[in-house]
């Protein structure tokens, strides 16, 4: 085109001819403004944790990071199977033991750990030492994550197995729980971690 021909500014394209800048500047914001209106009512961000170990050391993890992303506004679910389901049964997860051998962290070696009583004595220092650095109990930790909102799912075939009654279990806890809904739920989650 020549510097003489006239070029008609598309902003001042009139309704009948396509749409000018300003009109499509301000569809492009209404159009976002929908997306970030839609994401935020279901967008909420997942995460999913299976928590398969009963240790007094292993109950931690799934519950920190439970209640950690809960806080952060995480929709989340823990599924525990197995040895995992101590955590939430409401007796057994109050004298969770902390195994002396096989654990590289302890300050034993395997041998004085396979001693007789050793667990007991690894179990209470730990003991003494959540209650000496003012940490929450396991008790404390389900309460608060269940008071966020965290779902925390019994495996029904462990619960079988282990020949527990659902009444065993805090209140607030999902039974009848398989691992069929566990994966669907991981599936459906940003964020899958296996403790």
């Amino acid at each position: 085109m020549s510097a003489d021909s006239p070029v008609a500014d598309e902003s001042d394209v009139s309704a009948d001819g396509p749409p000018s800048r300003a009109e499509l500047a301000a569809r492009v914001d209404e159009l976002e403004a929908a997306l970030d209106e839609a994401t935020a009512e279901d967008g909420a961000k997942k995460m999913s944790i299976i928590a398969t170990k009963g240790t007094l050391d292993m109950a931690y993890p799934p519950l920190i990071l439970a209640s950690t992303a809960a806080a952060f506004g995480y929709d989340v679910t823990v599924f525990h199977t197995f040895w995992g389901l101590d955590i939430l049964h409401e007796e057994r997860s109050k004298r969770l033991k902390l195994s002396s051998v096989g654990n590289p962290n302890m300050p034993v070696p395997n041998v004085v750990g396979a001693l007789p009583g050793m667990d007991r004595v690894t179990t209470r220092l730990m003991e003494k030492r959540i209650a000496d650095n003012d940490t929450a109990s396991i008790e404390e930790l389900l309460e608060t994550s269940l008071d966020m909102g965290v779902e925390f799912q019994a495996c029904q075939m462990t619960i079988d197995l282990m020949g527990y009654d659902e009444d065993d279990f805090y209140d607030g806890v999902t039974t009848g729980v398989g691992a069929a809904t566990a994966l669907q739920d991981m599936a459906d989650s940003d964020i899958q971690l296996l403790v």
